[in-house]
């Protein structure tokens, strides 16, 4: 980070490993190069960066997206019919499952799987509904070193048909299905990632998708992976973010983990969701 940047904005660090809140900055006004910029650079060095109190429509806020990469839609479920790139991240008060309810990277069983994901809050519960982040970079760097030398020549299939994730986007799938919706999309991908921009190795596989290893029987796969599940999210690894209205998060989808936690029943919550274009891994 410049000491420019240093100065412009109130960066606030959310733990020691993964994110950031920035404050002092009005994006309903203010969009201009130089933020933007200064806010990427934050966004690169923490993976996840969030904003408070930024009441954009979906015009102003898909134009905020779009100043960080090319927008894109999500596969299986519709997007708003104004802005098809904008898809409504709901659980209603009867419902049970929401959305993306598990630890994982967004569609990495896509060929190109998306360098990030923007969220903003619409409508929040009163208490529940925070979202968890955990750092690929950290998970990757506290490996031993037999262990990573195992995982750089490894390759990991990642499917969108998992029961625990393919359970969560039930309710959305029955009201707002695409033409894709009932289609099986596989992936495969590196299981240590290096990052095109800051040059970083990250662990990127995730409970959700990640299915065995190229080579491996899922049987056989499935001791390392778990091992891996559980040890990418530890406590040390990992970030909290309450929801308020009006709240945007930016998070890197290319070394990061996110988990929306289901722990408000009978309420309705709703947020708005914008996916950025991705490279292929390597």
């Amino acid at each position: 980070m410049t000491l420019d940047t240093a100065i412009k904005l109130d960066i606030r660090p959310m733990a020691g490993a993964i994110g950031a809140e920035i404050h002092g900055v009005d994006l309903l006004n203010d969009q201009s190069p130089e933020l933007i910029q200064d806010i990427r650079d934050v966004w690169l060095e923490h993976g996840v960066v969030a904003f408070r109190d930024q009441p954009l429509e979906p015009a102003s806020f898909q134009a905020f997206a779009e100043q960080f990469g090319e927008t894109v839609e999500y596969p299986f479920v519709k997007g708003l019919d104004d802005f098809p790139k904008i898809m409504p991240v709901l659980k209603l008060p009867h419902e049970r499952n929401n959305f993306g309810g598990v630890w994982h990277t967004d569609t990495a069983y896509l060929k190109t799987p998306p360098m990030a994901t923007m969220l903003i809050a619409r409508e929040i519960p009163s208490e529940g509904g925070d979202t968890m982040f955990a750092s690929g970079y950290a998970a990757y760097e506290a490996l031993s070193p037999g262990l990573k030398q195992t995982l750089e020549g490894l390759t990991a299939v990642n499917c969108s048909a998992k029961a625990e994730v393919t359970k969560t986007r039930e309710d959305r799938i029955a009201d707002s299905a695409t033409s894709q919706a009932r289609e099986t999309l596989t992936g495969e991908h590196p299981v240590v990632r290096t990052h095109p921009e800051t040059g970083r190795k990250s662990l990127y596989v995730n409970p959700a998708h990640t299915t065995h290893f190229v080579g491996w029987t899922e049987q056989e796969s499935a001791p390392l992976l778990e091992f891996l599940f559980a040890h990418q999210i530890k406590p040390e690894f990992t970030c909290r973010f309450r929801w308020q209205p009006d709240s945007i998060v930016l998070w890197d989808n290319r070394c990061t983990l996110h988990y929306p936690i289901n722990d408000y029943h009978g309420h309705r919550r709703l947020l708005h969701r914008i996916t950025l274009k991705g490279d292929t891994p390597k």
